[in-house]
């Protein structure tokens, strides 16, 4: 496996494959990929093999709409808590750039999200791909962006126009769910959104909701409540805010329900900066997610905040003189660990 190709098979995948009838192993027999592949306790697999298993439901299922009716129908409780974050958005800019986020940390596919002329266009790239992304997997990423629209904002989002690279004709099951033209036989795979549809608000846009999505974020909620210290309540606003994204000084003074240049100032006051407070949360919150086994490095970083799994490995290692991987093994055996920041 290349380094950087892997990408993430969640358990919810799985459920969702025997839900439409197909059993894990059949599926898995039909890709040629190895039988246990679903029990493993690292579901990764190379973009290839990703690919094979896509191709392999299609197949199996002989649905040409399975993809759109696996996003319609899913309940949005079964997302990764870091994807789950992007129904929790500001707005639906908010929200697709967290997913795009969400996906570089969890596969190699890059999402490319562009605005111009009132339009916003979506791509896809996978870079270690050796041929063309199955329609089934396109299906269910372009759906997945339009459902997260109507879901996030309780609109009917309506794309401007979806471009397929594919052979025609769709099916009417397509055009019933996006609603808008349908293009096949095109350039490249693109999503075209209405770019005013991005500014609509998410009116369950709730930070308080992330307590919900893993126990280290809801104890972010319920400690410190009895410091005075400016700096300690910055921190708690911190906590509860990396998973839908780094937050910065504006949007904490908001929520403090006070002006910038106030905050500034009692952050300086108490000898602080902003910055050190973000390090001081990102180090505490990724102490308590290591400590859940059954939470992955790259769920990890996603929660912090970070652009990708490189960038908080270096942090990581800058507090605690060890790789997240490391102190997870030093944790299990007992072992005391020392930090560098204190």
């Amino acid at each position: 496996m290349a380094q950087g190709d892997r990408c993430k098979v969640p358990q919810a995948f799985w459920r969702a494959v025997e839900q439409i009838g197909i059993p894990a192993a059949a599926l898995l027999r039909q890709a040629r990929l190895p039988s246990t592949l679903h029990l493993g306790s690292q579901p990764f697999v190379t973009t290839a093999q990703y690919f094979a298993l896509m191709r392999a439901l299609e197949e199996l299922s002989g649905d040409p709409t399975l993809g759109i009716r696996m996003v319609r129908e899913v309940d949005t409780g079964v997302h990764p808590p870091s994807s789950l974050a992007a129904f929790y958005a500001r707005d639906y800019r908010d929200g697709l750039a967290r997913l795009a986020r969400f996906k570089r940390l969890c596969t190699p596919e890059q999402l490319q999200i562009t605005e111009a002329g009132g339009d916003c266009s979506v791509t896809m790239d996978w870079p270690f791909a050796t041929g063309p992304e199955p329609a089934l997997s396109l299906d269910i990423t372009f759906a997945t962006l339009v459902e997260l629209g109507r879901r996030g904002t309780g609109r009917a989002i309506v794309p401007r126009r979806v471009e397929l690279a594919r052979p025609g004709p769709v099916s009417t099951a397509h055009a019933e769910y996006f609603g808008c033209p349908i293009r096949t036989e095109a350039p490249r795979n693109r999503l075209v959104l209405d770019a005013a549809d991005l500014d609509r608000p998410f009116p369950g846009h709730n930070p308080e909701m992330l307590e919900m999505l893993t126990p280290a974020l809801g104890a972010a909620l319920h400690e410190l409540d009895a410091q005075n210290s400016v700096a300690e309540q910055v921190k708690i606003v911190l906590k509860r805010s990396l998973a839908s994204g780094q937050p910065n000084l504006p949007d904490v003074a908001k929520q403090l329900g006070m002006s910038e240049r106030t905050l500034q100032r009692r952050i300086t006051k108490d000898r602080s900066t902003f910055r050190a407070i973000l390090s001081d949360a990102r180090r505490e919150m990724g102490r308590r997610l290591l400590a859940d086994p059954a939470t992955d490095i790259d769920e990890v970083a996603c929660l912090l905040g970070y652009q990708d799994t490189a960038s908080f490995y270096r942090a990581f290692h800058e507090w605690e003189g060890m790789s997240p991987n490391r102190w997870r093994e030093m944790q299990a055996q007992g072992a005391p660990t020392a930090s560098r920041l204190h």
